[in-house]
């Protein structure tokens, strides 16, 4: 079974405009997520509900060098018991190529609601924290963090 009689071949010129097309979409594309894209990912991560300054302690360095490795460290006030518990923690940032950097989830058995890790970060941004706790309430921290030498823009 052949192509239909009506069908134009396609010619070098129009795969060209096509590649010439692709590029250009994609050079305006931004590199990074906006705020509102960061907005946008807390709200998928909370549903919509209202998230309640407190009760997280986001620990990052105000300043970085180097956006490679830079510590981060999260808590939340909570008795980890079966009737009050943090059951995830999400960590945003606003100038990543994705907002939603990690989640963790907890238990009451966790005895502790807090975790340590590193993330990369592409520029100068707020990065948020964002507690979900066993009764649907929502806690946030936020720290802006200056990086000198961004991570993410090697080759």
């Amino acid at each position: 079974m052949g192509p239909p009689p009506d069908a134009r071949p396609i010619d070098r010129r129009t795969v060209l405009g096509a590649a010439a097309g692709l590029l250009v979409l994609t050079a305006l594309r931004p590199v990074g997520a906006t705020p509102a894209e960061m907005a946008d990912a807390i709200r998928a991560f909370t549903g919509g509900a209202p998230v309640i300054a407190g009760r997280v302690k986001l620990d990052i360095p105000p300043l970085t060098e180097n956006g490679n490795a830079v510590p981060l460290a999260v808590t939340v006030e909570s008795p980890m018991t079966l009737a009050d518990h943090v059951t995830a923690i999400a960590v945003f940032n606003e100038k990543n190529p994705q907002p939603h950097v990690a989640t963790a989830t907890f238990g009451p058995r966790a005895g502790r609601a807090g975790f340590q890790t590193r993330i990369r970060l592409a520029d100068s941004q707020i990065v948020t924290a964002v507690a979900r706790m066993s009764d649907g309430r929502f806690f946030s921290d936020s720290a802006e963090v200056v990086v000198t030498l961004a991570a993410c823009l090697e080759g």
